[in-house]
């Protein structure tokens, strides 16, 4: 006999969270969050959860407030006799904070494994991790999903011929590879020196682009500087047209005014990240029915290699 299993949302990721439960057909469990004056809040589960496996589902994205409230929710679920808590986290934030790139600097992304498994958290579902290797910051089982499987369809159904894959940066090459395997196509690298966080100062295309399609592969679109400034120098050596697939939509200020002015047909996302910018040209793909079904076979003890199309 199976545990039963709950999902619960938080604040910011119940969108996602009545998505899944929708595909599941299952209802999402009651939560409330109270808050108070000085900004401090308070969690509770508003129905039993003894015995039951529950999903929290929280992205991590800014402000803070969002991993404190899942750190909360992971606490209160141990402390109300979960048989076991499982995060679901569609952005993982803090991920590139990696390592240490220069003297006396914090490493954010295994902090935050450490506080997760502090508050009592026994397995993890994300998605497109900025670095793979941060699987590794944990001792709880990650599940990483790809979002390759909403993507690669997206991208067959454009019909385009003569396409390369394309980084916008040599950190993504290995995630751009991937797809050019896929697809049998070239892969384009692009070197960037930035001059400080969120400034690229020079960028340079390594490979040919002249009358291709080209497909900007990354992980997650911040201010848009990179992203932006590859799609116009692809362009001006010749390209034929330049999208863009990211998983996270961060989208801070000014990006979507920056997307809006620069040579990119169409910017994709997934919906790990709430966007709620004007930007005509973005395109968001849910990714919902995804881990939906991961959190289906893993309540089964099944198999979730399938689901993995590169």
């Amino acid at each position: 006999m199976l545990p039963p299993f709950k999902i619960f949302a938080g604040t910011k990721s119940e969108y996602m969270a009545k998505e899944i439960c929708e595909d599941l057909g299952v209802e999402l469990g009651k939560m409330n969050i109270q808050h108070f004056a000085d900004g401090e809040f308070e969690v509770s589960f508003e129905e039993s959860i003894r015995g039951c496996e529950v999903y929290l589902v929280q992205s991590t994205f800014p402000n803070c407030d969002n991993l404190m409230e899942l750190l909360l929710m992971i606490d209160a679920a141990k402390r109300a006799s979960a048989a076991s808590i499982i995060a679901v986290m569609p952005y993982f934030g803090w991920a590139r904070q990696d390592r240490k790139d220069k003297p006396r600097v914090s490493i954010a992304a295994k902090l935050v494994a450490d506080l997760l498994s502090t508050a009592g958290v026994n397995r993890v579902i994300c998605m497109d991790l900025h670095a793979d290797q941060i699987q590794g910051f944990f001792n709880v089982p990650v599940d990483h999903l790809y979002a390759s499987s909403v993507f690669i369809p997206y991208i067959e159904s454009l019909h385009l011929d003569n396409m390369v894959i394309a980084t916008p940066d040599v950190g993504g090459a290995k995630r751009a590879n991937n797809y050019a395997k896929y697809f049998d196509v070239p892969l384009v690298l692009c070197h960037k020196q930035r001059a400080k966080a969120n400034v690229v100062a020079s960028m340079t295309v390594i490979g040919d682009v002249k009358d291709k399609n080209v497909i900007l592969i990354d992980d997650m679109v911040d201010t848009a500087g990179t992203i932006t400034k590859a799609a116009d120098l692809m362009m001006s050596e010749g390209a034929k047209s330049v999208r863009a697939l990211c998983s996270h939509a961060i989208m801070s200020d000014p990006a979507s005014q920056r997307v809006d002015d620069c040579s990119v047909v169409e910017m994709i996302f997934t919906n790990s990240i709430p966007y709620k910018g004007n930007c005509k040209k973005c395109t968001i793909l849910s990714v919902a029915h995804l881990f939906a079904d991961t959190i289906r076979r893993v309540h089964e003890n099944q198999s979730i290699s399938s689901q993995y199309l590169i």
